[in-house]
């Protein structure tokens, strides 16, 4: 058996079912010392359900776990520390109203006679963030830092525990591009010195850039592990959906009629700090375009969102919706005429707790075809699901009946689209609406999106997504610290010319600022 030892982690044969469904079946992958190694599928594929068995969460049917060579049974994450495994969680497991510093040590607490070392850990911690470049304030509360400092303290957290096995799952779905280049250097300075890297993505840049192997599954099956070297985007999207995917947006020249959505000098409080997080801002959305609002993530862009659908009060400003100024409307009286993709798939857009079916009929289930007297009529939202769930392919264990919270968020992000745009609504408002979607996913609700504007529908977009932002919009709406520096048309402008705007280099406001 000399040449087991080549592999850090083995993975044999592994077999995971929940009911109704194979998550992982007969999946085999190894993992070298000091590699990069991407685990590549479509959502539902089967991604993070194989590394939370290797993390301890979940529990095998079949199949067997070797660490250099030697068979190793992980019953939970404590079994996986010990092991020097850590991982990354997509949702991150943080605790909000402890600090970063007690979200980094706990668990792994340094005592004396029974005493917490707080010293130490922190002179350790400051240590690891310094070497990995990984700046956090150690005393602010995690609910008051950004996403992507969030998951700095996630990675602090497994270099803490001294793990040499990483693991990230989708860890650049809610980064801005700019967190996403520092991440992947960190992964890169990682396996320089020896540590080895399991990384969960289905974003195929990332992985050309940064992976050394790609291993490759499909509904729950191993396909197959290439060399990215030997590789292309075009042929891993291939083996990853099992078919040819369009990597390119197709759509006709836009042809805006009037305008749907008018707002006017709006202004929203920030809940941050005394300055607005929306100052000032004016711009119409017409039938038949979709309008994109580009910039980092933390430029006002979600309060924008969450003052035109209703979740925050706009402090002054009009915003008029098909002739109606609804400013101060409730947001059932907003949702008449919009449809709205949230942001936060689990706080805004779904009841985790319900099933399927109850969250796809949501808004709609006071129409008649729905209730009568009062009353939900069970087999019209059953059928009118089924064919919600066919139409968009939205995959869980038991179909209609399936609970939300048990869904991968993939799936989870392509019921809350179905349940939108089958809304039928004037306006669509759509935030970050292929976040964590694979290409196969994303091609059909960008083809969905266009469908909207083709029927003069008016689409707003809000993305985060540089390539999106490009193929997706008709015109571009550049923010930055909560005003817009720029409008752009994206068949003149560049991603770098865009990138100025976004970082505050370059505005239409008076001309160059620096």
């Amino acid at each position: 058996m000399e040449h087991t030892c080549e592999y850090v982690i083995e993975m044999n044969h592994i077999t995971k079912e929940f009911p109704g469904i194979k998550a992982n079946d007969d999946i085999t992958l190894q993992l070298r010392r000091g590699e990069i190694h991407a685990l590549l599928g479509e959502n539902g594929a089967g991604k993070s359900t194989l590394m939370s068995v290797l993390f301890g969460l979940y529990q095998p049917e079949q199949g067997e776990i070797r660490k250099n060579g030697e068979v190793v049974k992980i019953n939970n994450p404590n079994d996986a520390t010990a092991l020097g495994i850590g991982m990354v969680h997509q949702h991150f497991k943080l605790i909000e109203v402890f600090t970063v510093l007690d979200n980094i040590i706990l668990g792994a607490e340094t005592t004396k006679m029974g005493f917490l070392q707080k010293k130490e850990a922190r002179k350790k911690v400051q240590e690891l963030s310094e070497r990995y470049g990984l700046h956090v304030d150690l005393d602010a509360k995690v609910e008051d830092i950004t996403v992507g400092m969030q998951q700095r303290v996630e990675i602090l957290k497994m270099l803490y525990r001294d793990n040499e096995i990483l693991i990230f799952d989708e860890p650049t779905a809610v980064l801005t591009p700019q967190e996403i280049d520092e991440l992947m250097k960190t992964m890169k300075g990682f396996a320089q010195e020896g540590k080895s890297i399991l990384f969960i993505s289905h974003k195929l840049n990332e992985i050309m850039a940064v992976a050394d192997r790609v291993t490759v599954l499909r509904k729950g099956k191993y396909v197959g592990t290439v060399n990215t070297c030997d590789t292309d985007k075009q042929s891993l999207s291939n083996m990853m959906v099992g078919r040819p995917v369009q990597l390119e947006v197709q759509k006709e020249p836009a042809k805006p009629g009037e305008a749907v959505l008018q707002v006017r000098d709006m202004c929203v409080g920030s809940h941050r700090h005394k300055k607005n997080a929306v100052n000032h801002v004016s711009f119409d959305v017409r039938k038949g375009e979709i309008v994109c609002i580009a910039g980092i993530d933390g430029n006002g862009q979600t309060e924008l969102i969450h003052g035109l659908t209703g979740l925050d009060k706009i402090s002054s400003g009009s915003v008029t919706l098909c002739g109606q100024e609804i400013a101060h409307a409730s947001i059932r009286r907003r949702g008449h005429d919009m449809s709205h993709i949230p942001e936060d798939r689990h706080k805004h857009g779904l009841v985790l707790d319900f099933t399927l079916e109850q969250n796809l009929v949501l808004q709609r289930f006071r129409e008649p075809r729905f209730q009568k007297m009062g009353f939900i009529n069970a087999a019209a939202v059953r059928s009118y699901a089924q064919q919600l769930i066919e139409q968009y392919d939205v995959r869980s264990g038991q179909g209609p009946v399936t609970v939300a919270r048990s869904m991968s968020g993939g799936n989870q992000q392509k019921a809350i689209i179905a349940r939108e745009l089958d809304r039928d609504k004037e306006l669509v408002v759509a935030v970050q609406p292929t976040r964590g979607l694979d290409v196969g996913a994303i091609e059909y609700i960008h083809g969905q999106l266009v469908a909207q504007r083709d029927a003069g529908k008016a689409v707003l977009l809000v993305s985060l997504e540089l390539d999106e932002v490009m193929s997706l919009s008709d015109r571009i709406l550049v923010m930055y610290e909560g005003e817009i520096v720029g409008e752009l048309d994206p068949a003149k402008t560049t991603v770098e010319e865009l990138g100025l705007y976004m970082s505050g280099a370059k505005s239409d406001k008076g001309g160059q600022t620096a």
